[in-house]
């Protein structure tokens, strides 16, 4: 059995922290969750470009008995992510021996920079509403969100030929969200059956139109009279997220740091001793970048 050192100890530390932050901050998250994430956590520094492949169109020709196949040269479609956000929140742990009796007082001081690093990742994704102008936008400014503004949300997806089997998300304000629960056609047991019951009971949209509904506080707005809010209906590969390693700190500078990684999402852990204060700094990071990936896959459904 190995002994039990003040570098143990400080590993096992950095460990449970790692642990227990990812799963917190993940749950913080809803446009980081829905869209595509598929890109392999290798070590990249700040300034990165990735580049993410696009499938290319094809034709389908109708050969005719004793033709010839159709040679086609398809391009293989190109968008790049830069790697521009690095993303921080440090905090200081006066005794940290603490953390080891009590687990659940290190969550205390955890989940503060968990939500403030999923809210920084939210409103970055939200903002690339401006970059989807494939599609007219829908809806009016200042104007509450009615069937047929969805429903045309839905048509424009449609034409785009976003695939069938692609799950359609809807990401809408707390206004916005409050007006599409009252439509009665989707509110009322009546009309809408269970899906109904849980608009009145639970206060949860579920599907409309073809759309996972979800409701974000960091939904974008701009202008002053009327504001118009920007509520985003997209498919999953409309958006990437591309997350990437940092590196470990060098040995011998004090920092310890482990990552934590789940679903093509991961961060880093470091802790660090801060001889000024005489406590124990924690520091979670992420280095990422969002861009679009599919213009035509987005539409923004404005209110």
């Amino acid at each position: 059995m190995p002994a039990i050192t003040s570098t143990n100890v400080a590993n096992a530390i950095v460990k449970l922290v790692a642990v227990d932050a990812l799963p917190a901050l993940m749950g913080n998250l809803v446009m980081g969750n829905l869209v595509n994430r598929d890109f392999e956590p290798t070590l990249a520094q700040a300034g990165d470009t990735v580049n993410v492949p696009i499938p290319p169109t094809l034709v389908a020709n109708n050969i005719a008995e004793g033709g010839t196949v159709q040679t086609q040269n398809p391009n293989l479609g190109n968008a790049q992510i830069v790697l521009n956000t690095h993303a921080e929140a440090t905090f200081l742990v006066p005794d940290v021996t603490k953390v080891l009796a009590v687990p659940d007082l290190m969550k205390l001081y955890m989940q503060p920079a968990m939500v403030a690093l999923a809210e920084k990742i939210e409103t970055d994704l939200l903002n690339l509403y401006a970059s989807f102008t494939a599609n007219t936008p829908v809806g009016t400014a200042g104007t509450a969100l009615t069937e047929a503004v969805v429903d045309a949300a839905e048509t424009a997806l449609f034409q785009t030929k976003v695939p069938a089997s692609e799950p359609k998300y809807l990401v809408v304000d707390a206004a916005s969200y409050s007006a599409l629960r009252q439509i009665p056609r989707f509110s009322e047991f009546d009309k809408a059956g269970d899906a109904g019951m849980r608009a009145l009971v639970d206060g949860t949209v579920g599907k409309i139109k073809d759309f996972f509904v979800l409701r974000s506080q960091f939904v974008a707005k701009t202008g002053s009279s009327p504001v118009t809010t920007h509520n985003l209906a997209f498919a999953r590969s409309a958006l990437g997220l591309v997350v990437r390693r940092l590196p470990q700190p060098l040995p011998g500078t004090g920092a310890i740091a482990e990552y934590a990684e789940l679903g093509n999402f991961g961060m880093r852990v470091t802790l660090s001793y801060q001889p000024n204060t005489l406590a124990q700094q924690f520091t979670v990071d992420v280095l990422y970048g969002v861009g679009v990936l599919r213009n035509g896959f987005a539409v923004q459904v404005n209110s």
